[in-house]
């Protein structure tokens, strides 16, 4: 990545690592333009991160970014991925900012899809020691909710706690991933340095989804 003022989207999930992703692009002289969040179209939620519309919006105005949803089932997943990253490129956007730090599979798919777009993805957290990193984003100053929690990889206690280091210290002891880069938990990041104030949210009853424990958030 050279040091010319890109222009940039970003694959926004809403959760830790996207935004220390996005954060440290800002930090390198990249040029927000847009973040862009898949969205079931059938739960009414974001993919993944089940974060809805309304929350999303107010992140939006915290951050002083537009996020833009790509309305999806499963199916149209990767066609309508590819179509609004085409979009964007004739936008002038250059290049696609990714929160992805070592897993081969995900930088191909994601790399596939900037390549068919004529985009550059970019992975500013890529092969670095996931234990850094999520010391980083807590030590920057960001504050995020653990929202989903993999029952057959850590206990159900982790489930609504706030992401510090001594609970990712426990998170590592009990066995788990310190960084959930397999899919252990999800969380949603609700405030720091990108935030003008923190996004005001509330949490509703815990759902159990097979393995998975989810606290909703509105």
């Amino acid at each position: 990545m050279t040091n010319k003022r890109k222009k940039f989207i970003a694959s926004y999930s809403g959760g830790k690592d996207s935004t220390l992703a996005i954060y440290r692009a800002i930090s390198q002289g990249l040029e927000p333009i847009e973040l862009i969040t898949t969205y079931n179209t059938d739960m009414k939620r974001s993919w993944f991160h089940g974060i809805p519309q309304p929350l999303l919006n107010r992140i939006s105005k915290e951050i002083g970014i537009p996020i833009s949803l790509i309305l999806t089932s499963s199916d149209k997943y990767k066609e309508n991925f590819e179509t609004k990253l085409k979009n964007a490129k004739t936008q002038g956007v250059e290049v696609c900012v990714f929160g992805d730090i070592d897993l081969e599979e995900h930088l191909k798919w994601c790399t596939d899809r900037c390549n068919i777009a004529k985009i550059e993805a970019y992975f500013p957290l890529w092969n670095e020691s996931r234990k850094k990193l999520v010391y980083e984003f807590i030590d920057s100053g960001f504050k995020t909710i653990i929202t989903v929690v993999d029952t057959t990889r850590m206990p159900e206690y982790f489930l609504g706690q706030i992401l510090t280091r001594q609970i990712a210290d426990e998170i590592e002891k009990c066995g788990a991933d310190i960084c959930g880069e397999n899919g252990e938990f999800h969380t949603f990041t609700f405030d720091g340095p990108l935030f003008n104030n923190a996004v005001k949210f509330n949490t509703g009853e815990i759902i159990k989804n097979d393995k998975y424990l989810t606290l909703p958030i509105s």
